[in-house]
């Protein structure tokens, strides 16, 4: 007969064995073994750095890979090499998703940050001349919020028709016969040297070292029709509920990561708190208007 000291040690160490697998279940399988999230991101921002050691503290590390090309993390993610990427709005992952056959989807917000257009040789929009060069970031989702800058700044009007993703053939009128140059996002700071001015997202721009307050005109992050440009953290859809994920998602809004966020934009970024239904959902609408393309 097993003494009850026994079986209590016994029964308490079966249970903290369970309890062990299930966290390194939930934390690791995705990532090789290596008990590490693996979360891709676009370019080095002190605002991870801090959700990183915030992370560890509970019991979460956290290995961030960063990513020079728009289109890698997404590839990466849905190809197992990590686990969570941080980098997209939502409508540059419904664009993604559809062109891919992949199932990302968003598992937190971020924030939404303002597009800018930025110039080395003008001052003000209305100095942009007749004739001259704008650079826009190739990619369709940002391409289509781009043309909608370069509308609100009165340099041309669009199409009625033109939704999310407009193109440089949705210009209606070019009063000053601009030539719209479409690039990779990551290359349009690069592009000022070369044209009149550019449309720079403005993490781009900041690793760039501009600050949104060099911008000659940019939209503004806090209107309602910027739904589609919250910024998210993103898994794929098997992962969507993973405890270990979600709760990166929640430490991304704790005061000290928002403090390095606010900091890293300089205050440009408007922070969003929409939830995982209202992301899901914002996603879906998004999705159908591809499709309807």
């Amino acid at each position: 007969m097993e003494h009850p000291s026994f079986s209590v040690r016994l029964a308490a160490t079966a249970a903290a064995i369970a309890l062990s697998t299930t966290l390194l279940t939930a934390c690791s399988s995705d990532s090789a073994g290596s008990g590490k999230v693996r979360i891709g991101i676009s370019g080095a921002s002190s605002d991870w750095d801090v959700l990183k050691q915030k992370a560890k503290a509970e019991g979460i590390e956290i290995e961030l890979v960063t990513f020079d090309d728009y289109a890698l993390p997404n590839k990466a993610l849905a190809a197992g090499d990590i686990e969570l990427n941080a980098f997209q709005h939502l409508a540059f992952l419904s664009q993604f998703n559809a062109n891919n056959s992949t199932n990302i989807v968003p598992i937190g917000a971020t924030s939404v940050s303002p597009l800018g257009l930025y110039s080395l040789k003008h001052k003000a929009v209305d100095q942009i001349p007749d004739g001259a060069k704008i650079a826009v970031p190739n990619d369709p989702s940002n391409q289509g919020r781009a043309l909608r800058v370069l509308e609100q700044a009165k340099l041309i009007e669009l199409r009625a028709d033109t939704g999310l993703y407009g193109t440089p053939e949705s210009i209606s009128a070019n009063p000053k016969h601009l030539s719209i140059v479409p690039v990779d996002a990551q290359q349009t700071p690069r592009s000022l040297q070369d044209t009149a001015a550019a449309v720079i997202n403005s993490g781009v721009a900041g690793q760039a070292g501009y600050e949104v307050k060099q911008a000659i005109f940019r939209d503004d992050p806090k209107n309602p029709g910027t739904r589609p440009y919250v910024n998210v953290i993103a898994a794929r859809a098997t992962d969507r509920d993973n405890p270990i994920y979600l709760k990166i998602a929640e430490l991304y809004h704790s005061p000290e990561v928002q403090a390095a966020a606010a900091e890293e934009s300089k205050g440009a970024s408007v922070p969003s708190d929409l939830d995982r239904p209202a992301l899901q959902a914002e996603l879906d609408r998004l999705a159908k208007q591809v499709r309807s393309r």
